[in-house]
């Protein structure tokens, strides 16, 4: 372990130089390259602005989204009720789909007990 680190010493050094070379030119070359997302004057009370715009355009946005949910809910009963017609295809997507939202779910569940597989602290 302990040669691995000395191995990775050097580049690190070397890393943290080039950074320390490039980066302000790095930093002005993204800033020229977004100026259109740049608010002006790029102030505090800016910034307070742009976010409560944020929050409030999300929350506007919640009817839309809601009435897009029952759309798709809508469709997923009626292929649910068509069933007969479904092709092989799209019963193997919406199976792959359901086992990742189920693989997803066992990571989270996995994540919120700290990484642990067994759920107890050894």
């Amino acid at each position: 372990m302990a040669s691995k680190l000395q191995q990775l010493q050097p580049k690190a050094a070397q890393a943290s130089q080039f950074v320390a070379k490039h980066g302000c030119a790095y930093y002005k070359q993204l800033l020229e390259q977004n100026k259109q997302y740049v608010q002006e004057p790029p102030t505090v009370e800016k910034c307070n602005l742009l976010a409560k715009q944020l929050f409030y355009t999300r929350l506007a946005s919640i009817p839309g989204r809601y009435e897009s949910f029952w759309k798709e809910l809508d469709y997923v009963k009626h292929m649910w009720k068509n069933r007969q017609e479904l092709k092989v295809e799209d019963a193997g997507i919406a199976a792959l789909f359901g086992l990742e939202c189920y693989a997803w779910f066992c990571a989270g569940e996995i994540v919120g007990r700290g990484f642990t597989f067994t759920g107890y602290y050894v």
